[in-house]
């Protein structure tokens, strides 16, 4: 519903450059998805997801696809997210450069 394109990353290959000080948190229900959001407009660019706590879900609408040689997408249920989650894990341990 938010249209976040979810481009999984392993921790060490992300480096945020500018801007943490307009940055907020929140998690809910386990408590292990790290939900960060933009004070100022709401977007939320990239957070910690549960399914990859090693990594990061950057959202793939708020980079520059300028800089993307080719980008591969996963069709993934996320209606049934529970079920499914495992599928993801593999993501985040992938070397990106």
């Amino acid at each position: 519903m938010t249209g976040f394109l979810h481009l999984i990353v392993p921790k060490s290959n992300f480096k945020l450059l500018k801007g943490e000080e307009n940055l907020t948190n929140y998690s809910f229900n386990t408590m292990v998805a790290k939900h960060t959001f933009c004070k100022t407009c709401g977007v939320k660019a990239f957070y910690i997801p549960r399914s990859n706590p090693d990594g990061y879900s950057v959202n793939l609408r708020c980079l520059d696809k300028s800089n993307f040689v080719e980008i591969d997408f996963e069709e993934f249920d996320g209606k049934n997210w529970e079920k499914n989650a495992e599928k993801l894990e593999h993501l985040s341990k992938k070397i990106i450069f």
